[in-house]
């Protein structure tokens, strides 16, 4: 298994000291006790007052509207959690490292509402989603296939977190990923998965010349539609409603594309299903054709803790979104180009949040 350097030093060799490895193992049992303390010390505003200046239990009582009692067993779990750390001295609670990430790092909150608000409930089925292949947590929401279909049916403050989670991501990754799809003049674009059309939006800005093709479901090219309508580039911005998820559903043949464009899309879906998807977008290809899938694959992260976030991810795709699909390694993504009658042209990595664009032309 191919991997990048912090992350074989991290998952070839057990470096933990025994200890170590005992508390590790308590944390992890605790986990789920240990989210949400953490989130409510967010919610009530107690790590971002003691970031402000260190304070006494009952300081922080009265500032954050609670209980001395309420107070109390949040911090002394913060304290074993990790997040806060206290004077014993002068009884004073300090900001650690941890809950200064755990305050300001915007990947880490995005994380904590996706979390909270998305999987938080549906997740005690995850034994029955992996078992039976299906998204058995969705069913906390309603009675959809997969999550795309219920997107514009879920909670607001659902799709506030599920669409905060998925542009935090790709929205930080746009902007270095223009010059490379714009890299050969493309006129025609077709934006494959391409949700409430972010990326449509910031390619007709690019290059006035450019016309964007979305091909996406037919729920999300009304979210898409709605999302569009005030900028004055939307006239550019076309809608093709399909679910890819049948074979039977081609490409838009009148098009032509000179690019396709694939922004964690494909992670949607399970191996046969992107194999038939990328068989698909071959046949609406030429040879100047290129095809551009952006993925954050796990094993190509400059930093571990972004591995740990992606292969946490795939658990999410088990439970609640679709029950077959996963934040993919890149060699399985390579295969799989390769099997569709693909070659791959080139690999960027480090794009925005850890994404790797994979440059791909027909055979």
């Amino acid at each position: 298994m191919n991997l990048f350097p912090s992350i074989e030093k991290a998952y070839t060799k057990d470096t933990l000291s025994a200890r170590d490895a005992q508390r590790l193992a308590e944390f992890i049992a605790f986990g789920p006790i240990v989210f949400q303390a953490s989130r409510l010390m967010l919610k009530f505003g107690i790590l971002e007052r003691l970031r402000d200046k260190p304070m006494k239990l009952q300081e922080v009582a009265q500032a954050a509207g609670l209980s001395e009692y309420a107070a109390k067993v949040l911090l002394e779990a913060s304290l074993s959690i990790g997040t806060v750390i206290i004077d014993a001295a002068t009884d004073e609670y300090h900001l650690s490292k941890t809950g200064w990430f755990l305050l300001t790092d915007p990947a880490t909150r995005a994380n904590i509402d996706f979390n909270h608000d998305v999987n938080y409930e549906g997740f005690f089925r995850m034994e029955e989603a992996l078992k039976e292949g299906r998204p058995a947590g969705l069913e906390h929401f309603g009675p959809w296939p997969t999550i795309y279909e219920g997107l514009s049916s879920l909670p607001k403050q659902v799709q506030d977190s599920w669409f905060g989670f998925d542009h935090f991501y790709s929205d930080h990754s746009f902007s270095e990923a223009l010059p490379i799809v714009f890299e050969h003049k493309p006129r025609r674009i077709m934006d494959v998965g391409g949700n409430t059309g972010r990326f449509s939006q910031q390619c007709v800005a690019y290059d006035p010349a450019v016309e964007m093709a979305i091909v996406d479901l037919p729920q999300q090219i009304g979210l898409m539609k709605a999302a569009t309508a005030g900028d004055p580039n939307a006239g550019r911005i076309h809608g093709f409603g399909t679910n890819l998820l049948d074979p039977e559903n081609g490409f838009p043949e009148d098009i032509h594309p000179d690019a396709i464009w694939m922004s964690q899309f494909l992670d949607c879906f399970s191996e046969p299903q992107i194999l038939s998807i990328l068989q698909r977008a071959v046949k609406v290809m030429d040879s100047r054709t290129r095809l551009f899938i952006m993925e954050t694959f796990w094993d190509r992260q400059k930093y571990e803790p972004a591995s740990f976030c992606l292969t946490m991810t795939s658990l999410y795709f088990t439970v609640m979104a679709n029950g077959n699909s996963k934040m993919y390694h890149s060699d399985d993504m390579s295969r799989l180009v390769e099997e569709a009658g693909l070659e791959i042209e080139a690999i960027h990595d480090g794009i925005g949040q850890g994404h790797s664009i994979m440059v791909c032309k027909k055979k």
